[in-house]
């Protein structure tokens, strides 16, 4: 009896850690945020937009 909990467990954790790594984060192909290049506003002082 006891074995077979810690089989259920086990089975548990190892199902909870592949839908962990198989879930993943967003590539940057699939991302539609240009995050190489710094936006326009960035590096100016503020209150001197396009000067």
């Amino acid at each position: 009896m006891q074995n077979k909990k810690i089989r259920c467990l086990l089975l548990l954790v190892l199902a909870a850690t592949g839908a962990a790594l198989f879930s993943g984060c967003a590539t940057p192909q699939d991302s539609a945020v240009p995050w190489s290049r710094p936006a326009d506003w960035e590096g100016q002082l503020p209150g001197m937009g396009g000067l």
